[in-house]
């Protein structure tokens, strides 16, 4: 069967599994302000709403836990394709729903399909991508979750004018089951077209299915040539962490709570984490509820304008993020949007008024006559957002992956999605009551949550730019600081270097068996590295 062997392909079509994630989180916001949703499921409001939307990220959980255990017996690509069937059936419940408890049962069911796909596409993306541009490939994944939201939306705005549109009593129920039905024909696409995309080449190493793995290398890195210095050099690389691995005897359960690995167990988690506790998931859930707060005149066409920045401004991350590098991008990213959280409180509460009637009874907060006031709120909405997207947002899923073993890379990224669905569901269903009860003084908390990240980032994050995924026990292991960076050689492009002269042999499987490993380490002498299997 015919393999796509172009890396841009590879991890662009893999993120279609993001912009699932992405059509999740606007299935919901743009259904909120129509009357058919609002009429047909009981005008659902504080905590009922945040059970409806707390039921996917609480799937999600389930789906980021269990992720690990098939992408590692079954690989990373039967992973995502699991993930698009579950999807499908999600759907299918959720577009023929009848009740707020169906309807919560069938996010629940997509949720763990975004929950499997959240952990595993960026594990995949990674193990596909050479170190120069893992940055960038692995930020597709952001961008198709902003893709995601915005297409929802505007196929939900579109949705919303049946009938009389979002205002009219009677409106028909195919406002929010159109949108809810759509949804179906991407999970479907990556399904079928995950057949004509190779397996990881470090998944096939750990299987011991050493002949597929330097084949797909070949065509990832040596335009099929499995005799190209880099692909030996990787090959190798990939044999020698593999080796080391299982020369410990440590399970992989034991090995994420060994020192070493545990520290980036809990940094990943914690990544993760921060990424929903500043704020900007929340302003993806609820969006329409701060622009009815801040009496604009249509929420729905105001909250698309910031689903259109959210794209817009993700793409200059993916392309500068392997030159700016990640940690710049967290740090400075916490301190905007921290920023921008305290100025749109500060206009809210210093503006303000509690809801005497003229407001959406959806609200309780709101900034009335006073337009420039409201347009302020609007511009901070949009510039934190502008903040996100171009930082937090493609490093958030780009860092995790990035810093674990292979041994235990699965089960780490899984605890650190879960991390994230985790507090993605708490906050779900708490920010509903929240910006029915403390209003304004919701957004002090999350700028709070932004400045420790940002203190958390400096102290706790090094930079993971330009290191091969097995050149990361360096940076973890090293000693120094966080905040200390150092100019090195990659081991990698070295190793190719030392192929490409002859300096080094290494002897791709299949090809010669009778080759013995040498012992020589001088520099001046052929050393011959023979596959184990020889």
């Amino acid at each position: 069967m015919y393999q796509v062997s172009n890396i841009y392909a590879i991890c662009g079509f893999a993120s279609i599994g993001g912009g699932l994630f992405g059509f999740d989180i606007s299935s919901m916001s743009g259904v909120l302000g129509t009357e058919a949703y609002k009429n047909y499921f009981g005008h659902p409001v504080s905590y009922t709403q945040g059970g409806i939307t707390a039921s996917m990220p609480a799937g999600s959980l389930v789906g980021s836990l269990m992720s690990s255990f098939i992408a590692d017996r079954f690989s990373r690509k039967v992973a995502i394709q699991t993930s698009c069937l579950i999807w499908i059936l999600g759907s299918i419940i959720q577009c023929a729903s009848t009740s707020v408890g169906m309807l919560c049962a069938g996010r629940v069911i997509a949720g763990v399909c975004v929950g499997i796909a959240s952990a595993i596409v960026p594990v995949y993306q990674s193990e596909i991508a050479p170190k120069e541009i893992r940055g960038r490939v692995v930020s597709l994944m952001q961008w198709a979750i902003t893709w995601g939201i915005l297409i929802q939306y505007f196929i939900q705005y579109g949705a919303a004018q049946v009938g009389g549109g979002p205002d009219d009593p009677n409106q028909p129920t195919s406002a929010f089951r159109i949108p809810w039905g759509i949804q179906i024909i991407p999970a479907a696409f990556l399904f079928f077209g995950m057949f004509f995309f190779p397996y990881s080449p470090r998944w096939l190493a750990s299987k011991d299915r050493w002949e597929e793995a330097i084949q797909v290398l070949a065509k990832l890195h040596g335009q099929g040539n499995v005799d190209h210095p880099k692909v030996l050099a990787e090959f190798k690389e990939i044999e020698d962490a593999l080796r080391f691995e299982r020369e410990e005897a440590v399970s992989s359960f034991k090995a994420l709570v060994q020192p070493r690995i545990f520290r980036r167990v809990i940094l990943g988690m914690s990544i993760q984490m921060w990424s929903q506790l500043c704020g900007m998931n929340i302003m993806m859930y609820y969006i329409v509820y701060i622009m009815e707060g801040a009496q604009i005149a249509s929420p729905l066409t105001t909250a698309a304008i910031q689903y259109v920045i959210n794209v817009a401004l993700t793409l200059p991350a993916i392309i500068y993020l392997d030159r700016f590098g990640r940690r710049p991008a967290m740090i400075i990213g916490s301190f905007l949007m921290m920023i921008f959280l305290f100025i749109s409180g500060g206009l809210q509460g210093g503006y303000g008024q509690p809801n005497d009637g003229s407001g959406s009874k959806d609200i309780t907060w709101i900034v009335k006559d006073k337009p420039n006031v409201s347009k302020g709120v609007v511009a901070v909405s949009y510039l934190f957002v502008a903040a996100f997207a171009t930082t937090w947002g493609p490093v958030s899923w780009t860092y995790p992956p990035e810093i674990f073993p292979s041994k235990v890379r699965a089960k780490a990224v899984s605890l650190s999605t879960a991390s994230n669905w985790f507090w993605n569901m708490i906050l779900a269903f708490a920010v509903p009551p929240l910006l029915w009860s403390i209003n304004w003084k919701m957004y002090m908390i999350f700028a709070a949550f932004n400045g420790a990240a940002c203190i958390h980032m400096t102290l706790m994050a090094p930079e993971t730019k330009g290191y091969t995924l097995e050149e990361m026990d360096e940076v973890f292991d090293s000693g120094r600081p966080a905040w200390k960076t150092h100019k090195k050689t990659s081991r990698l492009d070295q190793l190719a270097r030392d192929i490409e002269f002859g300096e080094v042999k290494v002897v791709a499987p299949g090809r010669d068996r009778g080759v013995a490993t040498s012992t020589a380490t001088a520099p001046e002498t052929e050393k011959d590295v023979a596959h184990p299997s020889s």
